[in-house]
């Protein structure tokens, strides 16, 4: 995840990625950004929960959704979720999810509906969808959680105030670490990625960062802030070792992103005997800049000081953008997506919230080694990627060449034991 930036990934996912997502919410997509679980749990307020209702007879529960609902979601690890529903005066459902074994903040759910037993939930905040069928007496609802190519099953179960599962209290808030703070890993755990491990995430959780399934070159892309073809003398291993990384800060509070990456350049030169010069190199790169027909970008203004939040779900091609600034998106692009890097001169300031989707093509995501399917002729299938950029958020990505900075490697090593 680049520039100021924060661009990479969420938790538990069958997809790749570098949002982006590993640990955040129930079954995380892969997170190709930097992204705080906490902030994408608490990005809109929870509704009230009603208490579980006592048990009746069958008729009662019908078609009434309102009550505590749980069930177990079996994501890579077991998941306990839990779901409050409440309902309004309109008969509008208002529902607020929980992974209780990731902690107690609650997740919005977006929209959820009943209709002839048929259950539908939207989770956009985490780009997670449920579909179920609420059995005859009302007391199950058997379907499929999706936050990704893959669903997996889920029953929910209605729970009584004999038989709910306790909520943790939320996580704490950090305040933030001083701004002129240059802090260190207290400690940082370094160890090869699992084989079968589809995770791929740079992620914080509290005072902690977890680098998930990935190689050194994307490591250095993320502390750095660029692009592999930015990186020249690298050796094999560097590409093909993956690695899972566990660090914690020495100072107080919570690090902002520009700290995060200090700490992690720190770590490469400790660990790794990271050295590297800097030069200049004509190089091509793309260009991202506003259309003559506007940006199409949300403002947001909720969290100016926060991480951003990008990350893919649902396939590659389909980016969810929270709270990020253009730097976080062009860095999201040459660090994950694109073969070169890209200039931002949009001239946009201040964070964005905006979605992105788009039929890739088979010369985008090869740092991940992802298999990208052969173009389809369906009329529903998205744009190609300039297209999208274009049609979707307003913007424009050109392909040109100019002088870029460039890392020469002097040494580097596989890192030392824990």
């Amino acid at each position: 995840m680049m520039p100021e930036s924060l661009a990479r990934t969420l938790k538990f996912s069958r997809e790749s990625l570098l949002n982006l997502a590993a640990t955040l919410a129930i079954a995380a997509p892969v997170v190709l950004g930097l992204m705080h679980t906490d902030q994408i749990r608490a990005q809109a307020p929870a509704p009230a929960a009603a208490p579980s209702p006592a048990p009746g007879p069958a008729s009662n529960f019908a078609q009434d959704l309102t009550g505590t609902w749980q069930g177990t979601l079996h994501a890579g690890q077991d998941l306990r979720l839990v779901l409050k529903i409440t309902k309004t005066d309109g008969g509008v459902f208002n529902a607020v999810a929980y992974s209780i074994d990731q902690g107690g903040a609650p997740i919005p759910v977006a929209k959820t509906t009943l209709d002839g037993g048929a259950v539908k939930m939207a989770v956009t905040a985490i780009g997670g969808t449920y579909e179920g069928k609420m059995s005859a007496d009302g007391k199950s609802i058997v379907g499929s959680w999706s936050q990704g190519p893959n669903p997996l099953p889920l029953t929910y179960t209605r729970a009584t105030p004999e038989t709910e599962w306790t909520i943790p209290p939320p996580p704490v808030q950090l305040p933030p670490m001083a701004a002129d703070a240059n802090p260190s890993f207290e400690v940082a755990t370094i160890k090869p990625s699992k084989p079968d491990d589809q995770r791929k995430a740079f992620i914080v959780q509290g005072n902690q960062f977890h680098i998930i399934n990935q190689p050194l070159t994307q490591i250095i892309s993320f502390a750095f802030d660029v692009q592999a073809k930015q990186v020249i003398g690298l050796p094999d291993w560097a590409d093909s070792d993956k690695f899972d990384i566990d660090g914690k800060p020495d100072g107080e509070g919570a690090p902002n992103g520009k700290q995060w990456k200090i700490m992690i350049q720190k770590m490469l030169a400790d660990r790794f005997k990271f050295t590297f010069h800097k030069d200049k190199k004509e190089l091509s790169v793309y260009v991202l800049s506003v259309s003559k027909t506007g940006a199409k970008l949300t403002k947001n203004d909720s969290a100016p000081n926060g991480l951003p939040g990008l990350f893919f779900q649902g396939g590659l091609g389909k980016l969810n953008v929270r709270n990020a600034l253009m730097t976080d998106f062009t860095g999201l692009m040459q660090g994950v997506v694109l073969d070169r890097p890209v200039v931002d001169q949009t001239g946009l300031t201040g964070r964005f919230d905006f979605t992105l989707n788009w039929t890739p093509d088979d010369s985008q995501f090869a740092g991940m080694g992802a298999r990208i399917p052969p173009p389809t002729d369906s009329a529903d299938a998205p744009p190609n990627l300039y297209t999208a950029i274009q049609e979707q958020i307003g913007l424009k990505l050109e392909a040109t060449r100019a002088p870029a900075d460039v890392m020469i490697i002097d040494h580097v090593e596989k890192p030392s034991a824990n």
